[in-house]
């Protein structure tokens, strides 16, 4: 992965996002809708799929439905299942090493906060898994914000929790609807780049 370049001016907080930011867990995603989809020709290959980073559960299943004629039947169901075949696959998360380095080395420093769009019960397993969860003063999920990202959301309400103003805190996304979501909170952001080569 190259190097990442943080802006030289003074920040008052740092956000992360976690799936593909901190956490190389976008492989694990991907297993687990092929599992969710066993029995049919998935409609999309990895890089396709890495593509689609931030976008929640429930928006991948209508997207499977309304552009690929893909009905897995109840959402709530399916969505559970996938969930689950993420859980079990944790134990196999890796960090992604420049963003953490980033993170243990502001910790204590400045405030930082987790805002993701992920389920809480996931997020929160993620940085356990890793052993970086007390680095967070904040960890800002799906069940936390109205609206998912690409929408400001999450961001803002994870400066809010960390009181700090918006245009004071530095964002780390690797995902287009994340940095859409740094941008329209007033954020500034570093880019981390893909691993996989959305």
């Amino acid at each position: 992965m190259p190097s990442i370049e943080i802006p030289d001016r003074e920040f008052g907080a740092y956000l992360f996002d976690c799936d593909g930011t901190l956490a190389d867990t976008m492989p694990l995603h991907y297993r687990a809708w092929l599992r969710v989809l066993e029995g049919r020709d998935p409609p999309f290959d990895a890089r396709t799929f890495y593509g689609w980073g931030g976008k929640p559960t429930g928006a991948i299943l209508e997207e499977l439905k309304a552009h690929y004629g893909i009905d897995l039947g109840d959402f709530a169901e399916a969505a559970a299942r996938k969930e689950r075949y993420f859980t079990e696959s944790l134990g196999e998360v890796v960090p992604i090493e420049p963003v953490v380095r980033i993170a243990r080395g502001a910790h204590r420093r400045l405030p930082m906060a987790v805002a993701s769009g992920g389920l809480r019960r996931h997020v929160e397993a993620t940085l356990d898994a890793l052993g970086i969860r007390d680095l967070f003063a904040a960890v800002v999920c799906f069940e936390d914000s109205a609206r998912p990202k690409p929408h400001p959301d999450p961001f803002l309400e994870a400066a809010r929790r960390l009181r700090v103003p918006p245009g004071e805190c530095l964002v780390f996304e690797d995902s287009p609807l994340g940095l859409a979501a740094a941008a329209a909170a007033g954020m500034a952001c570093v880019r981390v780049p893909p691993l996989h080569g959305a």
